[in-house]
């Protein structure tokens, strides 16, 4: 069967005509009543009944299953089911205006960010687009949340699965369907240059980019972030300046800091040194604990120091706080070792019976 999530409603209406010879237009009312209300239409006339009946027989509506739910205050965790048994994280936010939905992209990473508790996971697959799109549709019409952004921050690197968020976002941006806006949707990255700059050609209108630093120079960021041995800090300032200059988009720059490993005053000014002539805001994060803890958070006292130094030079400097951390919801927080654990179980078993 079709999968209505994982197209825009053009292709949702052509594959129908296609498919019955007739009936693109109440496909279209099929497809918006599905995606922006979470019901089958109501509102046709009583003989295009057969018809809309005729298009659901086609289409598969199916969702992963709800496995878990995690709440702290307003801010809620779900881990979604898929059918191999794998699980996703995402996380519904509150804010001032509506609620940032942080989703998922793969099922664990390989890009092995040494603070960041889904890297410890290793990469078990990458998400489809159904599954991306699925934590959008239980977020808004199974927990009833106001969605106004949509940030890939969640488990896995993006850039990795770049057909399948690019498809996403076509998907979140469709105005007969999820019509989210592109400013309101941001794509983060640890720092895959050549996909950057994919980026900025393949989707129109552009998203925001938000790009994870964490470090001050190559040495330091080479400890921290295994991909540093791919693009140094030259090359991704390089694919962000690009980004900048195609798109007319500022850049979130993420900076999670750690206790004695890059928020000094001399990181705080490498920073600022790097960063010159970008359009960027940068966000400090201080660090969130991981379920086996190495790093702390700096004091308050550092991070403010940390942030003059670069308001200072001119910056926007914004601080992330910390939302979730009780449930293993903030940020670098996302993740279960245990799945790879069972995963590896699983193969081990299968190459003994064949």
């Amino acid at each position: 069967m079709f999968s209505i999530y994982h197209c825009t409603s053009e292709h949702f209406a052509s594959h129908i005509a296609e498919k019955l010879g007739k009936g693109k237009r109440h496909a279209l009312l099929f497809y918006q009543a599905w995606m922006r209300r979470g019901k089958l239409p109501c509102d046709y006339e009583p003989q295009a009944k057969g018809l809309i009946e005729a298009i659901g027989a086609e289409v598969d509506l199916n969702l992963p299953e709800i496995c878990e739910e995690r709440l702290e205050g307003e801010t809620r965790k779900f881990l979604l089911r898929f059918s191999d048994k794998l699980e996703s994280e995402s996380v519904i936010i509150p804010m001032k205006h509506g609620a940032t939905l942080c989703i998922s992209s793969q099922v664990g990473c390989k890009r092995g960010c040494v603070f960041c508790e889904t890297g410890r996971m290793g990469l078990l697959r990458s998400l489809t687009v159904e599954e991306i799109i699925a934590q959008v549709y239980i977020a808004q019409h199974h927990f009833h949340a106001k969605i106004r952004n949509i940030v890939f921050m969640g488990m896995g690197e993006p850039l990795d699965n770049f057909d399948a968020v690019v498809q996403a976002i076509a998907v979140l941006t469709d105005p007969h369907g999820l019509s989210f806006g592109s400013s309101h949707i941001t794509v983060s990255t640890s720092g895959v240059v050549d996909k950057i700059i994919a980026l900025a050609d393949r989707v129109k209108p552009s998203v925001n980019l938000a790009v994870s630093l964490n470090a001050s120079n190559d040495q330091i960021r080479k400890k921290l972030m295994p991909i540093q041995c791919h693009w140094d800090l030259s090359a991704l300032k390089e694919g962000m300046k690009i980004y900048c200059e195609k798109t007319k988009r500022k850049i979130l720059i993420e900076y999670v800091m750690i206790e004695g490993k890059n928020c000094s005053l001399e990181n705080a000014e490498e920073v600022a040194s790097y960063l010159a002539g970008l359009d960027v805001t940068i966000n400090l994060i201080p660090y969130n604990a991981q379920r086996a803890d190495r790093f702390a958070a700096p004091s308050m006292e550092t991070i403010r120091f940390f942030h003059r130094i670069l308001t200072d030079r001119g910056f926007r400097v914004t601080m992330r706080l910390p939302k979730g951390q009780a449930i293993m919801a903030a940020c670098g927080q996302l993740g279960n070792r245990e799945q790879r654990k069972l995963r590896q179980k699983k193969r081990e078993s299968c190459s003994m019976t064949t």
